[in-house]
C-alpha cells in the first residue's frame, strides 16, 4: 500500500502490436508446415520409425509457439517512488532493480538508435562502452550513469517525464 502512494511516476510498455500479429503470422505459417510434414511422416506406410520425426515436428511447433507467448508476455515497467527508481524486464526479471539516489551519478533524456548502439530491442549489451539497455520500442530514453561508472539507458514513451521524476525523487532524498 506504501508503494502506490510513494509513486512518482509508472510507465509500463510492452512490444509493438504489429511485431505482436507478425509473430502469430509466422507461428500459424510455421505450425502448418511443420503438422503437414507430421502428417506426412505418420501416414507414409514405408517409414519404419516414425519416433524421431514425429518428436522433432512437435519441438518445432513448440518453439514458434513459446517465442509468440514470451513475446505477448514481455513488458518493461519503470516506476520512480520516493526512495528510487524501480525498472523490470518482466518475466526475465521477477523482482523490480532498485536504483537508489546514491547510486545515480548523472542521468539525462537522450533520443538513442537502438540497432546501431544496442542491437535492437530487448535486455540489451552495448560493445562500444554504452552499457547495457531495457527497452521495447522506439528510440528515447533516459541516460542512467552509476556512481560504479556502469551505464544502464531505460527506454521510454514518456523519457522527459521519467527524468523530471528521477529528478522529484533526488530532491526529496
Amino acid at each position: 500500500m506504501s508503494e502506490e502512494k510513494d509513486l512518482i511516476f509508472r510507465e509500463v510498455q510492452t512490444f509493438g502490436s504489429w511485431l505482436r500479429y507478425l509473430l502469430v503470422v509466422l507461428m500459424a505459417v510455421s505450425i502448418v508446415i511443420f503438422a503437414i510434414a507430421l502428417w506426412e511422416t505418420i501416414t507414409n506406410p514405408e517409414t519404419t520409425n516414425t519416433f524421431v520425426p514425429t518428436l522433432l515436428s512437435i519441438i518445432a511447433m513448440a518453439i514458434p509457439i513459446a517465442v509468440t507467448i514470451l513475446f505477448f508476455i514481455l513488458k518493461l515497467e519503470t516506476e520512480v517512488r520516493s526512495d528510487g527508481l524501480y525498472v523490470r524486464f518482466y518475466p526475465m526479471h521477477i523482482h523490480f532493480k532498485k536504483f537508489t539516489g546514491q547510486d545515480l551519478a548523472e542521468f539525462y533524456s537522450r533520443t538513442y538508435r537502438p540497432i546501431l548502439e544496442y542491437g535492437g530491442w530487448g535486455i540489451r549489451c552495448s560493445f562500444t562502452g554504452k552499457g547495457k539497455a531495457y527497452n521495447v520500442s522506439g528510440n528515447k530514453g533516459v541516460q542512467l550513469v552509476l556512481t560504479n561508472g556502469k551505464k544502464l539507458l531505460i527506454g521510454s514513451q514518456r523519457p522527459d517525464e521519467l527524468a523530471a521524476a528521477i529528478d522529484q525523487m533526488l530532491k526529496q532524498n
